[in-house]
């Protein structure tokens, strides 16, 4: 605990206190590593931001976890333990239901550009977003990549071969997988490849790049891809309260940085993506093909999972049949014609 009001120390005197002082030096953290492709996106806006403020605008970077960690960092962002951080609303525990919620309602958004734009429909439409980001300046939205499923040593050919098989998922797969036979559970991504390597898992819902960026090519040997849809989310921000201090020619700019940033996480994402496929190829892992009726199958059981989890909101009461309806409208326009059209009819 000490560490971290430390952090926090260091951040007001070299972050925030910075800003109000127009010295134009901000903290930016991560709980990955500096070569991980979202760190490499973070590089480019880094670089982005520093050129067009000229040089007066600087950003020093920490990561790997020195600052913040992937279950505490809304609320970390938001007490200033860094300026400007990666937060990942679907780890956090508490305070964040619809957000986490949400990432299963995007079944037939397939790129980066189709989630991102179909979050920003959902959070334009439903105030509860901006209750659940209260006091962050949201910088970027994230998409991502189709996973599929990684095993270590059983191959899953169909739906049947993940009964008693224990797998890694997001949050809004957790009943999914359990309806299917599996044993279900969810950890912070950093804590999966000893769990692979040690057999505390026997596979992990994740795309191909993590067989080379998260090196889960070393610890597994099967790759199914079933096509698991995935959400976006809000992943990178700042605290409102260092955001409001900031001059408004800062403000400006990193407005005009968000674009930046996200056109690069979906760059390094592909990139990776590519890279992790190749580096599968060359450590030998099986590759295996769904047939088209268990696709449909697992399609058809994801889409009653996000309206049931929509359901179960009621109980914190946030509405979240009206955002999973609007997500389902949103997407079938997607499918028919490739494009995301917020409008509600």
């Amino acid at each position: 605990m000490r560490h971290i009001w430390i952090a926090v120390l260091c951040c007001c005197i070299t972050g925030t206190t910075t800003a109000k002082e127009n010295t134009g030096t901000l903290t930016y953290a991560s709980p990955y590593s500096p070569n991980h492709p979202f760190s490499r996106a973070d590089k480019t806006w880094i670089r982005w931001v520093e050129a067009q403020s000229g040089g007066n605008l600087k950003i020093r970077a920490y990561w790997s976890g020195a600052l913040i960690s992937s279950e505490q960092s809304l609320l970390e962002i938001r007490h200033g333990v860094a300026d400007i951080g990666l937060i990942t609303p679907i780890y956090v525990r508490g305070g964040a239901h619809l957000l986490r919620v949400q990432t299963g309602f995007y079944g037939g958004a397939e790129t980066f550009e189709q989630q991102v734009a179909l979050y920003r429909c959902l959070a334009e439409a439903s105030p509860q977003y901006n209750r659940e980001l209260e006091g962050l300046k949201i910088l970027a939205v994230q998409g991502g990549v189709l996973p599929g499923i990684l095993t270590r040593d059983r191959p899953v050919r169909s739906l049947e071969d993940l009964k008693g098989m224990r797998i890694r998922v997001p949050t809004e797969l957790l009943r999914v997988l359990r309806d299917l036979g599996a044993d279900a559970v969810s950890m912070p991504m950093r804590d999966v490849y000893s769990a692979l390597a040690k057999g505390v898992l026997d596979g992990v819902v994740a795309p191909a790049d993590t067989l080379k960026s998260l090196h889960f090519g070393e610890v597994a040997n099967y790759f199914t891809r079933l096509k698991v849809p995935r959400g976006a989310y809000p992943a990178r921000a700042m605290g409102l309260r260092c955001w409001q201090s900031l001059p408004e020619a800062d403000r400006s700019l990193l407005e005009a940085g968000i674009p930046v940033w996200e056109e690069a996480m979906a760059r390094e994402i592909r990139a990776a993506e590519t890279a992790g496929e190749a580096e599968g190829c060359r450590l030998g892992i099986e590759y295996i093909d769904i047939v088209p009726d268990e696709q449909q199958r697992f399609d058809a059981l994801y889409e009653a999972d996000g309206e049931r989890n929509a359901r179960d909101l009621d109980r914190f009461g946030i509405d979240g049949e009206s955002v999973f309806r609007h997500a389902r409208r949103i997407a079938r326009g997607i499918e028919l014609t490739g494009k995301v059209m917020c409008g509600r009819n």
